[in-house]
């Protein structure tokens, strides 16, 4: 009777623990102590996990080093109802000193970053790493503008809901505040 018991529940628990993965986001794990992803003045390269995207970053900013910035960033699993991720691949170079908009090309969600900072320019260039899915992501982009507000202020992003991803990003530059 117990093992009729066991065979009928245990499939259940199963497909509950499942679904439950797809509506629960546990704490954003930043690197721990607040390590940042790179040094002021220095290249770095971020990539999450395979299977998971970027949910949370991370930023300070200091004009004394160099107007630039420190990165810290928090990657979970994408939801389950996108199917496992089918290929990654690093977007275009995003150069120092210039303004740009770019988001993942072929629905691919943001699952890392390189960047390399040029001292002729106080500004640096970026890379996305992006990850297309095996279930088209269901989206409607919008451009958050609150992230910083200002060139110079602490930067807090995170993903509130399990139905959020990151695509893309913008900038801006200019030439008297770099």
């Amino acid at each position: 009777m117990d093992l009729i018991l066991l065979c009928v529940f245990l499939p259940l628990v199963t497909v509950a623990w499942g679904q439950y993965g797809d509506y629960h986001y546990g704490g954003y794990d930043y690197r721990e102590n607040d390590e940042w992803v790179n040094v002021y003045r220095q290249g770095f390269n971020f990539q999450c996990p395979h299977g998971q995207v970027i949910v949370a970053i991370r930023s300070v900013f200091n004009k004394k080093e160099g107007s630039d910035r420190l990165w810290n960033y928090a990657c979970m699993p994408a939801a389950q109802s996108l199917g496992e991720p089918t290929e990654c691949w690093w977007e275009e170079i995003n150069r120092a000193g210039t303004e740009w908009y770019q988001t993942c090309s072929n629905n691919g969600l943001v699952a890392g970053f390189q960047s390399q900072y040029f001292p002729s320019v106080l500004d640096r260039e970026w890379q996305f790493y992006c990850c297309r899915y095996s279930r088209r992501c269901p989206y409607s982009c919008w451009l958050t503008t609150e992230y910083p507000g200002h060139y110079g202020e602490e930067m807090d992003m995170m993903m509130y809901t399990y139905d959020h991803y990151i695509r893309g990003a913008t900038t801006t530059f200019s030439a008297v505040d770099r």
